[in-house]
């Protein structure tokens, strides 16, 4: 029912700028916090940037201040901003979504991911 779809992927060269997009569809009652995880082979997951319903951003310390979360939330969709990119920053990104649908099912969605490769 619920599906979050990611877009705005590809390669970009060392310091140069990359959006993606996260578009949420399905019938919601609301959505809680959404973010941005991301991830290389052999590596855990994890958190880039999230932003709470409430608008608050937090980011991980290697993007702090180059990365920035966005969010529409009466077309629940939200984006990063990414500039300055490092090859360090090369990984499959993922949306992120904490979902009431109706029914008042409460749970946590993904998107399928992107790839963002960063050359040097």
């Amino acid at each position: 029912q619920v599906q979050l779809v990611e877009s705005g992927g590809g390669l970009v060269q060392a310091g140069g700028s990359l959006t993606l997009s996260c578009a949420v569809s399905g019938i919601i009652i609301s959505i809680g916090d959404m973010a941005w995880y991301r991830q290389t082979p052999g590596n855990e997951r994890e958190s880039v940037a999230i932003m709470t319903s409430g608008r608050s951003a937090n980011y991980a310390d290697a993007v702090k201040g180059r990365f920035t979360i966005s969010r529409d939330y009466a077309k629940n969709t939200v984006s990063l901003q990414m500039n300055s990119l490092k090859p360090e920053d090369t990984a499959v990104y993922y949306c992120y979504a904490d979902v009431t649908t109706n029914g008042g099912y409460r749970r946590n969605y993904w998107g399928q991911g992107t790839q963002v490769t960063v050359s040097s």
